[in-house]
């Protein structure tokens, strides 16, 4: 299957490229940001608004979060100026890149009547740009691959995802100073990329100097770099990176153990605790909204006043909404406790069959559920709680 998919899907488990790491000048971002949309492509990237680092269209580097630096807890979200000079010192925010390769919002179809006759138009909305991400974390990387085997990996294809997917340009930034919620480490998805990049940029500080180490992952990113300014980047330099590298995996603001989690799951599965957790939880369904793995939908048929046309949308739902679950024989998932207890099986473990029908957890570790939930329901923290407590068989 992987033969057929995007590289990204195997970000784990394929060693950096050997192309010798490049050096890049803080002021040749500009020159790199041309480079990238001379080539036809719409540049998406992270920037301040509203008290928040979020993605958005980018025309220049004055626009990244240069000198901010979030501070994320369970429910809290504080994004403060600190005035240097470093330019990923953010970690991620509420936007995942998922907003763009499978949209809040899709036309699926309209249909026109005309007399007794209908005119039926697949097409798109509006036509899928050519997209480049820039500032993609490697925890955001690997969710790429989880949708990656989603979307185009089984007998069903999405076709929106597959049109954006196939052009992308992926410029990835390597986590330098991990979140209070961040466990990427924990999942293996961080804090460097590995593979399925087409550019990976490190920034360090070294010898008094402040400046970006840049990894040729494609022949795409070898064609960018190109026309970018640059030279090969100092041992010196690139050792320092890798300390940063390595010091940043041992200070994860979380972690999580994962090698025993379905059976902890599985013995524990109508523990009262689940009701604990749901007496807490509001099913608001921020969690899901902010992951960049969910791609729970529902489809919504509209007509015009005249009933001339119709259409059909698909847009993003929740396991977490009462009406999720409602089929024609009443609703299989009636409470917050069964509703909860199905999402953190599906990210984390084997009892939900995410593993046996992807080949991977549901989760990367970037922490987002935890930072945006409004009372602050930590997945790390309740998979802990279950793994302590004893085994108990009281029906819930």
């Amino acid at each position: 299957m992987d033969s057929a998919l995007p590289r990204v899907i195997r970000h784990a488990s394929i060693a950096t490229t050997n192309d010798t790491p490049m050096h890049l000048e803080l002021e040749d971002l500009n020159p790199l940001f041309t480079a990238i949309r001379n080539r036809g492509y719409t540049l998406i990237g992270p920037r301040v608004r509203e008290g928040a680092v979020v993605l958005e269209t980018l025309t220049s580097a004055e626009e990244l979060p240069r000198g901010w630096r979030d501070h994320q807890e369970p429910g809290v979200y504080e994004l403060e100026q600190e005035g240097g000079d470093d330019l990923f010192s953010y970690v991620v925010g509420p936007h995942s890149w998922k907003r763009y390769l499978y949209p809040p919002r899709l036309r699926l179809f309209r249909t026109t009547r005309t007399g007794k006759s209908f005119a039926v138009d697949s097409s798109p909305e509006v036509d899928p740009p050519r997209y480049a991400f820039f500032g993609v974390r490697p925890c955001e990387l690997a969710a790429i691959g989880i949708h990656d085997r989603v979307f185009l990996g089984g007998d069903y294809r999405d076709h929106y995802y597959a049109e954006v997917r196939k052009d992308l340009c992926i410029v990835v930034v390597n986590c330098l100073q991990p979140g209070g919620t961040c466990f990427c480490a924990s999942m293996n998805t961080g804090p460097r990329a590995r593979d399925g990049f087409d550019l990976a940029i490190t920034e360090v500080h070294h010898m008094g100097r402040h400046s970006l180490i840049v990894e040729q992952g494609s022949p795409l990113g070898r064609a960018i770099m190109g026309d970018v300014p640059h030279r090969e980047a100092e041992p010196s330099a690139r050792e320092a990176a890798e300390r940063a590298l390595a010091l940043a995996a041992d200070r994860m603001g979380r972690s999580l153990t994962t090698s025993d989690l379905q059976q902890v799951f599985i013995e524990r599965f109508d523990h009262p605790h689940w009701d604990e957790i749901a007496n807490r939880c509001l099913g608001c369904a921020n969690c899901t909204m902010v992951c960049p793995t969910c791609f729970c939908s529902t489809v919504e048929d509209v007509t015009d006043l005249t009933g001339t046309v119709a259409e059909r949308w698909r847009r993003w739902d929740s396991c977490f909404t009462a009406d999720f679950t409602r089929v024609a024989g009443g609703n299989f998932r009636m409470s917050t406790r069964t509703r909860y207890r199905q999402w953190i099986t599906h990210k984390l473990d084997k009892l939900a069959n995410w593993i046996d029908q992807f080949g991977t957890t549901g989760c990367v570790g970037c922490g987002r559920c935890i930072t945006w939930c409004p009372v602050g329901i930590d997945i790390t923290a309740e998979a802990e709680t279950f793994r302590e407590l004893s085994h108990s068989t009281t029906i819930g």
